[in-house]
């Protein structure tokens, strides 16, 4: 397997895949239109309390920091890879609407007005099937649905209804040797799904309905719920189409994966799923490939407000991860897989050391189950799955 780097040739699809970004609480405080830093926590009553510890921890913050001041060196890496589709977990609702919802102690919402942030990445997908999308309730999503169609930002995992809620996000794979442009309507794309489960802390009654908006919920991660999922994506493709499945799962910390994920992962790939977008967990999980499919079980968190805070030490949140994916276009197998992992400083990304890289690599591979090929760490810092 080639690991590869740069942008991908005319018979390969590159998928750039992140896990949660947390645009709310603290980062939304730093951007030009903070909205009400109130929170409902046990311990924290106000946002601006976040940028306060990452100060703390790492050094001033700017305020107002630009709409790019949170992807700091990353956008010079998507700059540099030119993906042919870029999917993240959007967690965060992007509202002015008060009331918390009941029953969870951490919310997050961001201004609608920063939606620029947001759009300063130019993500392809934002999967919204997670447990914080609904954290000022139905109006809070509706806003937030209709806010990022107003940016012509795509989402996937939730809805005005149910119907809204599992239609998957289809981003036009244009050949590279191809001009740049309007698709034609026969041109392959990339279906993104996005699913949510209670085990990463997603209330029941968020499940999108009929007649109610909501998410995308899978109750468990059944062989039925599998079986399931996999019909839906057989009845939306066109000959040609690739298919990831995201799927916001299990706990927050923890390297273990449990039996019941990779039998679900499994079950998707065997029905015909060309990736699995796995995140919920604060820090990178293991990955797998199973069947010349890559599974990512857990991406770890890219953006969030986290600076600062202790008690986790042992897992090196701070260490953040792009994957760049490279697939056949013609088969949805992998070819290559890069991570390029950044630390988390003042609120911003930056390139990772070398000795982060091989903390990462070792952490990744002494915990995971088995990979066709072992991960190495290359002279620039990055990880690749197969030779270096």
């Amino acid at each position: 397997m080639d690991a590869g780097g740069g942008p991908g040739a005319g018979d390969e699809i590159v998928v750039c895949l992140a896990g949660d970004v947390m645009l709310g609480r603290g980062i939304d405080q730093v951007l030009p239109h903070p909205g009400d830093p109130e929170l409902s926590e046990p311990w924290v009553a106000d946002a601006r309390t976040y940028v306060e510890l990452a100060e703390a921890a790492h050094g001033p913050v700017p305020r107002p920091a630009g709409f790019a001041w949170p992807w700091g060196d990353l956008l010079e890496v998507l700059r540099a890879t030119g993906p042919d589709a870029w999917v993240l977990n959007l967690e965060t609702a992007v509202t002015r609407a008060g009331g918390f919802a009941r029953g969870k102690s951490i919310h997050y919402r961001m201004h609608p007005a920063n939606l620029p942030c947001l759009a300063a990445a130019r993500p392809d997908v934002c999967a919204l099937a997670n447990n914080h999308v609904l954290d000022f309730g139905r109006d809070g999503l509706a806003e937030t649905l209709d806010s990022l169609a107003a940016a012509a930002l795509r989402t996937a995992g939730a809805g005005h209804d149910a119907v809204g809620a599992w239609r998957p996000a289809a981003v036009a794979l244009v050949p590279r040797s191809s001009a740049r442009g309007s698709p034609r309507a026969e041109t392959p794309r990339l279906l993104v799904f996005s699913v949510g489960m209670p085990s990463s802390g997603i209330p029941l009654d968020w499940a999108a309905a009929e007649d109610r908006s909501g998410i995308a919920l899978v109750p468990a991660p059944s062989r039925e719920a599998a079986a399931a999922l996999v019909a839906r994506f057989e009845g939306a493709r066109r000959p040609g189409d690739r298919v990831a499945v995201s799927v916001h799962w299990g706990s927050n910390w923890g390297y273990r994966i449990p039996t019941e994920h990779v039998r679900f992962a499994h079950d998707l790939v065997d029905g015909g799923a060309d990736l699995v977008h796995g995140h919920s967990s604060h820090h990178p999980r293991p990955l797998e490939v199973y069947h010349d499919r890559l599974i990512l079980y857990g991406c770890g968190d890219l953006v969030d407000d986290y600076e600062g805070i202790t008690g986790y030490e042992q897992y090196r949140d701070d260490l953040r991860v792009l994957y760049t994916v490279r697939l056949d276009r013609a088969t949805g197998a992998l070819r290559g897989l890069l991570l390029t992992p950044f630390r988390a400083r003042r609120l911003t990304l930056r390139r990772a050391s070398p000795a982060d890289a091989r903390w990462l690599h070792d952490a990744l591979t002494r915990h995971g189950p088995p990979s066709s090929t072992p991960l190495a760490v290359r002279d620039d810092a990055s990880l690749a799955l197969g030779p270096g």
